[in-house]
């Protein structure tokens, strides 16, 4: 975050994190206060070795971190995080199709879990398979690495399918009361209309509007090419990960503050990352992005429609035809 980003955030949440001084002592200036709060984000420290650094005592802390990250959801998130339309997905799909050279696609969807201290009587519904205590950050993310729909704070122990179906862009997803374009043929092709989707991994139910890649290990010479164009793809929500927890590394520790605050901490960094790659898109580093592994296809024995199926097998036709096939994909 540079310095004039800074000054800019500062700015938009003055009014709402100024206290006033009393004549027993001087309040935490606002300055101080997201100075706090964004160390606390990008480093993941406890808040008794921000003690020793600011000279302010552990509640306090622990306060107004928790104070300042709802009042950075509640600025930010109309600007920078707003509830998708129509014309979000189409500029989505055109930046796919430009920089992806994947159609009628209009985000990557995956879900990360952030690790947490076991919460109090919750026996192990938030014990997840990975063998810690998470809750899980459902996420959809665009060409820039930006979120264009989260939801954050289901238990560790769910699966991403089951978040995903119970979360309220889940249902909308598969109920078809998700604003996606109208769907529309396939770049120069004369077929019939497709509908937009969403890529993700072999762990979710496939719908009209959300593609997986084909299971199995046995694939066909046409299967391995369209595996590897959706996995292409689906590269841009693991890197958007990647780059939100190499800025914000509160998420790669174990959170050690109440679930209630856990959740305010996650909505602050993900409106944070948005906020700062609309302002700072030069922080953002290439290099560290393009080494972000892929996470391995989660298998599973969902099964998707016939109607589905056909759909995208439209999407492997056009991948193998000469107007949407790339030189190397028979490479991978």
């Amino acid at each position: 975050m540079s310095p004039a980003t800074f000054d800019g955030l500062l700015e938009l949440l003055r009014d709402d994190i100024v206290r006033q001084d009393t004549h027993l002592r001087l309040a935490v200036t606002p300055e101080q206060r997201l100075v706090v709060t964004l160390r606390f984000l990008a480093s993941g420290e406890t808040f008794q070795s921000l003690h020793y650094q600011f000279r302010l005592g552990k509640s306090t802390i622990s306060d107004l971190v928790s104070e300042t990250c709802q009042v950075m959801w509640n600025k930010l998130q109309l600007l920078h995080l707003p509830n998708p339309t129509q014309s979000t997905w189409l500029e989505s799909a055109q930046g796919f199709l430009q920089n992806a050279n994947f159609p009628n696609f209009v985000g990557a969807l995956d879900g990360k879990h952030v690790r947490i201290r076991k919460p109090s009587g919750s026996g192990s519904l938030c014990y997840n398979y990975k063998k810690y205590f998470s809750i899980i950050l459902m996420a959809i993310a665009d060409i820039n690495y930006k979120f264009l729909a989260v939801d954050i704070g289901a238990y560790g122990q769910n699966n991403d399918s089951r978040v995903f179906r119970e979360s309220n862009f889940g249902q909308a997803l598969y109920t078809g009361s998700f604003q996606f374009p109208p769907p529309q043929p396939l770049p120069g092709t004369e077929g019939p209309p497709i509908p937009f989707v969403l890529v993700a991994d072999e762990a979710f139910l496939m719908c009209k509007n959300l593609l997986k890649p084909f299971s199995g290990r046995r694939l066909t010479p046409e299967r391995r090419i369209f595996n590897y164009r959706l996995t292409r793809a689906r590269k841009f929500i693991e890197c958007s990960f990647g780059i939100l927890t190499s800025k914000w590394r509160v998420l790669t520790t174990a959170i050690m503050v109440n679930p209630e605050k856990v959740d305010k901490i996650i909505k602050a960094c993900v409106v944070l990352h948005n906020f700062v790659i609309s302002l700072d898109s030069s922080s953002i580093n290439i290099e560290e992005v393009q080494q972000t592994p892929l996470l391995g296809f989660q298998s599973n024995n969902l099964r998707s429609p016939v109607s589905v199926l056909q759909i995208r097998d439209h999407f492997q036709d056009y991948f193998l035809s000469s107007l949407g096939s790339l030189p190397w994909q028979e490479d991978h």
